[in-house]
């Protein structure tokens, strides 16, 4: 693999997407940042310390699990006004619940420069560990992102049961604690057999995932003590997985009937 190229970084704050926790699923540019940023600010409740290996050995570290905004924000400024660059480390992908819009704003009323770096999220990682495609042609061609109302609430119109009408590809976030009431809001709409990944830390060591019918969702993830990190992923392209990727559907784009700009008649 050829090295990264080494383009000295300008004073700014760096807002980049950890991934879900696995070290290699890192971008390059995020891995580039990682290397050469004078400061790293990470969630370190959501983003393993494997990631921080390759950060250079003078750069400033700084944990900010146990810090609020209003500490965050000043440290980040700070430094960019002293001429460093700064690596602003969050789980995931910054454009999914990673309250980048709030230090967005203050770092434009401040005058700081900012870039966003995108990773991957946990519902893409949750697919690949599971082999499957959210998007199978004649069975379901939607994926919703969301989470059910708690601490932060869901506007009204964005309601679990009303989404769960659509009996797209759910991706379910931050809901774990919350397990029951979104099961008895999804059964409005999904039959009760409809398979459900439960998925837990995807892309750390301890990472586990299980595939249940709907109607155990609550079940196993109370069994399990489930109440943070986990996802759910609800949907009728997890079928396969129940009949050993029996299921002939296919795309048209690779099908021989079908012609294009590339492949005419």
């Amino acid at each position: 693999m050829n090295q990264l190229p080494k383009v000295a970084l300008s004073p700014a704050v760096y807002l980049v997407g950890a991934g879900p926790g696995d070290p290699e699923l890192l971008t390059i540019k995020a891995q580039r940042l990682l290397m050469q940023a004078d400061v790293i600010l990470f969630a370190d409740s959501l983003v393993p310390q494997e990631i921080l290996e390759i950060v250079r050995a003078d750069a400033e570290v700084i944990r900010t699990a146990n810090k609020t905004l209003e500490d965050i924000l000043p440290l980040m400024i700070d430094r960019v006004r002293s001429g460093k660059s700064v690596v602003r480390l969050q789980s995931g992908d910054p454009s999914l619940y990673s309250a980048i819009h709030e230090q967005i704003q203050a770092l434009t009323a401040a005058e700081i420069p900012f870039e966003v770096i995108p990773g991957i999220s946990a519902f893409q990682a949750a697919a690949a560990r599971l082999n499957v495609e959210l998007t199978v042609p004649g069975l379901v061609q939607t994926i919703i992102l969301t989470r059910i109302s708690g601490r932060t609430q869901v506007p009204e119109a964005e309601e679990l049961a009303l989404l769960a009408a659509h009996q797209a590809s759910l991706c379910l976030y931050l809901s774990a604690r919350h397990v029951k009431e979104s099961q008895e809001k999804l059964l409005q709409h999904y039959g009760a057999e409809t398979p459900v990944a439960i998925c837990f830390r995807v892309g750390w060591p301890d990472e586990q995932i299980w595939v249940v019918p709907l109607s155990q969702m609550a079940e196993v993830t109370e069994r399990e003590n489930l109440i943070r990190t986990t996802l759910y992923l609800i949907s009728p392209a997890l079928k396969p997985i129940q009949t050993g990727f029996k299921d002939h559907r296919r795309s048209r784009l690779y099908h021989p009937e079908h012609t294009h700009l590339f492949r005419p008649r």
